[in-house]
């Protein structure tokens, strides 16, 4: 499976820098995991949006889903959707409160809700604790430790497996999520210290620390915040788990 960096900002966009969002591809399948702030424009760099296949969403917090009011802006109103050609509704895997949550993001005032919801647009499927068949991937949510209802995700296909911690702090279900992946994409939104609020995000050294544990076999380094010194978090990853790196905006890597 081919793996696209989106978008790559922890927290808000930063400079010239959308926030959450990665592209996955096999098969000619286009699954989008997240969608962030500026990230529906960095996705028409390299696909058409109207390509993809699913989308599914780790939590619902503005930095991983903000641009789905603009992707319901695109299928509700171009001029010219390849329909039917294209499916009509975009398969949304995302939490259980994603449906109006989402509306109220897109229709922030009640009249305007009660005209229509987006369901013209969008099928939505609960994320849940289990495996999902999404096209050729299999997709297994693990819920992770974060101030919303917030899944980790361990994606495989042709016996290549990606682990994505999403956003969480260090918790227990993170060693079965990542546990032998070839690839885990690792949220390292600050360095460490003992003063970092519990159950939000990872540091540096504790991405590191879960890659050695988990038996992984390379650590990509995601979701640090405009504010954090990249270099820092990226020294603590190494000093533990040499095979570290950060990712960039437009990055592709071959899984």
């Amino acid at each position: 499976m081919r793996l696209t960096i989106l978008g790559c900002s922890g927290s808000i966009p930063g400079p010239n820098t959308a926030a959450s969002g990665y592209l996955l591809e096999a098969e000619g399948f286009l699954l989008a995991l997240e969608l962030g702030n500026g990230t529906l424009a960095q996705l028409q760099t390299v696909a058409d949006p109207f390509d993809l296949d699913a989308l599914v969403l780790s939590h619902l917090h503005p930095d991983h889903c903000a641009d789905v009011s603009a992707l319901t802006v695109l299928r509700r109103y171009h001029p010219a959707p390849p329909y039917p050609a294209r499916p009509r509704l975009l398969p949304v895997h995302a939490p259980a409160d994603a449906p109006w949550r989402l509306a109220n993001a897109y229709a922030p005032n009640e009249a305007e809700r009660a005209e229509t919801d987006l369901s013209d647009v969008f099928a939505f499927h609960r994320l849940r604790d289990e495996r999902t068949t999404i096209g050729p991937f299999e997709v297994t949510a693990v819920p992770v430790d974060h101030p919303t209802p917030a899944f980790g995700l361990r994606v495989s296909y042709g016996g290549r497996i990606l682990a994505y911690t999403g956003d969480t702090g260090p918790c227990a279900a993170l060693g079965e999520l990542a546990d032998g992946a070839d690839v885990l994409l690792s949220e390292a939104s600050w360095t460490d210290a003992e003063d970092r609020p519990a159950g939000v995000h990872l540091s540096g050294r504790q991405a590191g620390e879960l890659a050695r544990a988990a038996g992984a076999g390379r650590l990509l380094l995601t979701h640090v915040a405009p504010w954090t010194d990249r270099d820092a978090v990226l020294a603590e990853a190494k000093a533990i788990f040499p095979n570290a790196e950060l990712v960039e905006q437009g990055a592709v890597y071959d899984l």
